[in-house]
């Protein structure tokens, strides 16, 4: 699984055409779904594969890639999956913007425009009618010029579209209460929404800034090895408290009152990128 197999090797071709001889990194490779890093003299490139049950997940990431603007990709198929390749993302994840802040060594200007830069693409990706629903740490790139990017958009769908049949949640940690509650109690297929997204941006930079979580498990009886279950069907009833974790008040304060607002109280991405320029580094 993962490898590049007479039939996957097409995605090579594809990729080689555009950036030549390419030296193969390979970034991840769990449940089906392989990424490398495909470097050339013309550039570098992401090959993702994804095999089993992952493969119609990866064709519809790259349908969403290829609908989007300021992306590119290229697609096929092979006797057990799918395979795409679009130009790599060059830069730093808002995780490691944040690396200097969370371990005391400054920083707190830079991470703090990383936050903004990270709303605002999320704003402007919800400008286009779209929900990305698994905000990670590691899903937003930090380009040189400023500019910010968004990655995997396996669960992403444009508002009004539902491409699944059964979606039974992403990062549970990051997971909003009442996408949480509709999971457990259905009607499939359950809808993401942008609303969610908003608290899942929320939580992850809190996490940024943190290291942790934004939910204290321990405090609510679950350990760190609980069941996804159990956890979601915490996070459903909003049993599972704040972390008490404060190295930035004025920044978390913020994210703090979008974490246990409702989902029609909570600020869009737009607004929350203003509430977060706000904050004196």
């Amino acid at each position: 699984m993962g490898e590049f197999t007479s039939e996957a090797a097409e995605a090579l071709k594809a990729a080689e055409a555009v950036y030549g001889p390419l030296e193969l990194e390979e970034i991840s490779n769990r449940r089906g779904s392989a990424v490398w890093k495909a470097t050339g003299p013309q550039g570098v490139a992401s090959i993702k594969l994804g095999t089993g049950e992952a493969a119609e997940v990866t064709a519809r990431e790259a349908s969403v890639l290829d609908r989007l603007p300021g992306y590119t990709v290229t697609a096929g198929r092979f006797d057990n999956g799918v395979w795409y390749v679009t130009p790599w993302l060059a830069g730093p994840s808002t995780w490691d913007v944040f690396r200097p802040m969370r371990k005391g060594d400054g920083g707190r200007p830079e991470a703090l425009a990383a936050a903004v830069g990270l709303c605002r693409a999320v704003a402007a990706l919800h400008a286009e009618g779209w929900v990305h629903g698994d905000l990670q740490p590691q899903h937003g790139i930090h380009s040189e010029d400023g500019t910010v990017r968004l990655l995997d958009f396996a669960w992403s769908r444009r508002v009004g579209i539902t491409p699944w049949t059964t979606f039974d949640g992403t990062m549970v940690h990051l997971t909003a209460p009442e996408l949480a509650a509709r999971i457990i109690t259905g009607p499939q297929p359950v809808d993401t929404t942008q609303a969610a997204d908003v608290y899942a941006l929320a939580g992850t930079l809190w996490t940024c800034v943190t290291g942790k979580w934004p939910l204290d498990y321990e405090a609510a009886g679950l350990g760190q090895r609980a069941p996804v279950e159990e956890m979601r069907k915490a996070i459903a009833t909003r049993g599972v408290p704040m972390s008490a974790v404060m190295p930035w008040p004025a920044l978390q304060a913020r994210l703090r009152y979008v974490l246990l607002a409702e989902p029609d109280d909570r600020p869009t991405a737009a607004q929350l990128a203003d509430l977060v320029q706000a904050v004196d580094a």
